[in-house]
């Protein structure tokens, strides 16, 4: 692995990357909108949940969030704030998908793949500049939207207890591990769909299927289906180290460098 050659890949990826207008609005704004509604949420139900909300109107498996020492209004608030904090885990996994769905196929169609290919540049040191050039933006934007998440609780909570609910270790571990693991996901299954593909809005719109399952997630947790607790994002985080390192091989040996150009031909 030749960490010169990569940098070279990421600093050519960004290049091109910061010229497109709806990439860059997709880093920015993506973070800011999944920062803005649990915050609009924390702000709704603040005096909603003090006046109004009892204990036995939360799920069962809340309690564990709330404990005895926050109110039953303090405890809907957490509730409800908590229940939208998944989609910060959505921001890693959109973001990479709009970039690397382009890397490959787009470089096609503009002309430009077959002097990369070209290039004295291994495949593995190649897929994995076009990886990082995808994950980093992702993983600082999600992390740069929950650090402005954290200051705006800590703000608009009269409650110390309620914010230290919300930003209990558990989230700081999911978005801390898991976000990256995720981006790394997303990238490689949007890698692999646009080698395979002759369309850059078609290798968009099939890699943007990998955003399905975290939808499901959010909806679970939304309706009470179940709880994420800290076990279940190390586990999570386990699985999700282990299908990266599958993609990653997967989409090395997938890119099949020597025929790839005439088969798009």
């Amino acid at each position: 692995m030749d960490f010169q050659k990569i940098k070279i890949i990421i600093r050519k990826e960004w290049a091109e990357i910061f010229k497109n207008k709806m990439v860059i609005s997709s880093i920015i704004f993506m973070p800011l909108l999944m920062t803005a509604i649990p915050l609009a949420m924390l702000v709704t139900f603040q005096n909603e949940g003090v006046s109004g909300a009892s204990a036995s109107e939360l799920p069962a498996q809340y309690a564990r969030i709330c404990g005895e020492s926050l109110s039953s209004g303090e405890c809907f608030q957490v509730y409800m704030v908590s229940s939208f904090m998944i989609m910060f885990m959505i921001v890693p996994l959109f973001i990479p998908v709009n970039i690397a769905a382009y890397s490959i196929v787009g470089e096609k169609t503009s002309r430009t793949l077959e002097p990369l290919l070209a290039s004295p540049i291994t495949t593995a040191d190649l897929l994995i500049g076009k990886n990082l050039s995808s994950v980093i933006p992702a993983v600082l934007g999600t992390w740069a939207g929950f650090a402005i998440f954290a200051v705006g609780t800590l703000i608009i909570s009269h409650s110390s207890k309620v914010a230290g609910a919300i930003l209990n270790p558990m989230w700081l571990l999911a978005i801390l591990l898991i976000g990256p693991l995720m981006a790394v996901l997303s990238a490689n299954f949007s890698m692999i769909i646009s080698s395979r593909v002759n369309d850059p809005r078609v290798a968009e719109q099939i890699s943007g299927l990998v955003i399905l399952p975290i939808v499901g997630v959010f909806m679970g947790q939304l309706l009470g289906l179940f709880l994420l607790t800290q076990s279940l994002v190390l586990v999570t985080a386990a699985v999700l180290a282990l299908l990266d390192a599958g993609l990653v091989y997967l989409t090395i040996n997938l890119f099949e460098r020597e025929t790839i150009l005439t088969r798009w031909k």
